[in-house]
């Protein structure tokens, strides 16, 4: 059976598209799942959280697979994670922004790079987690021509709001030209502070849109907790920080993930 492509998406950055993947991951691993993550990601962080080994700036990686200069296949470019049952696609260095401009002047198939390079490995996996750069770009493109399935991560802020627009703009052309089968998973909301009025209203407002879209808003809403950073930086899992806190977070994202698997699969 093949494995099922998740890319998490969001034009914005620091709604915490990253920690999102890494603790769904951890939540993968936890229930015996074979687990890849790609780091699609200029800046790296999940490389930095997830690999194994430290991976240096030198060292192939995703950037390497995308390009039409480069010789590596997938294969060849996979980590290690840090634990067992997680593998990486790394992103090293600045070379993946270099190919990202790269995508942009290329010919034909230019969108179908990452589907392509993936196919040959997805019966090797029974999940596959894309972590997108925070841009609407040939990067996030190819992500979601790959994937099954799109899992929005957002704020109950004003321009993530605006931007949900824009992003299920690009979700549809990508579904008219490349991946017809491509679904929304479903939206999660981070870092939320229920004690701002200006959340709270915000919040009303995504609700209201993802209702209106048909789109599902999982729950519970993530509230802004410093551990789930913490734990990713530390290289750890939220069921192994040792908190009675951190493991009901620990919760939370497998509650997480069994929502993103059945929007994947409805």
């Amino acid at each position: 059976m093949s494995a099922r492509v998740i890319a998490l998406c969001n034009q914005k950055g620091g709604v915490g598209k990253t920690v999102t993947t890494y603790h769904l991951a951890r939540a993968a691993v936890r229930r015996g799942l074979r687990v890849l993550v790609i780091d699609a990601d200029p800046q790296g962080n999940l490389t930095a959280s997830a690999a194994g080994d430290d991976v240096a700036a030198d060292d192939i990686g995703l950037a390497d697979v995308l390009s039409s200069r480069a010789p590596e296949t997938l294969s060849d470019v996979i980590v290690p994670g840090i634990w067992d049952g997680l593998s990486v696609v790394p992103t090293t260095g600045i070379e993946l922004a270099a190919v990202r401009d790269e995508l942009i002047t290329a010919g034909a198939g230019r969108e179908m790079r990452l589907r392509e390079a993936l196919a040959p490995l997805l019966a090797d996996y029974d999940l596959v987690l894309i972590d997108c750069a925070p841009s609407l770009d040939q990067l996030t493109v190819n992500a979601l021509t790959a994937a099954d399935a799109v899992l929005i991560i957002s704020q109950a802020k004003l321009y993530s709001l605006n931007g949900l627009d824009a992003l299920l703009t690009t979700i549809s052309s990508v579904r008219s030209y490349y991946n017809a089968d491509l679904r929304v998973a479903g939206i999660i909301v981070n870092l939320y502070n229920p004690r701002t009025i200006s959340a709270r209203g915000w919040l009303d407002e995504l609700t209201t849109a993802a209702q209106g879209r048909g789109l599902s808003l999982f729950e519970p809403i993530m509230n802004n907790r410093v551990v789930i950073a913490d734990a990713s930086e530390a290289a750890r899992g939220l069921d192994e920080w040792g908190s009675s806190d951190a493991r009901e977070l620990a919760d939370v994202y497998d509650a997480y993930l069994t929502a993103t698997l059945e929007g994947a699969n409805a």
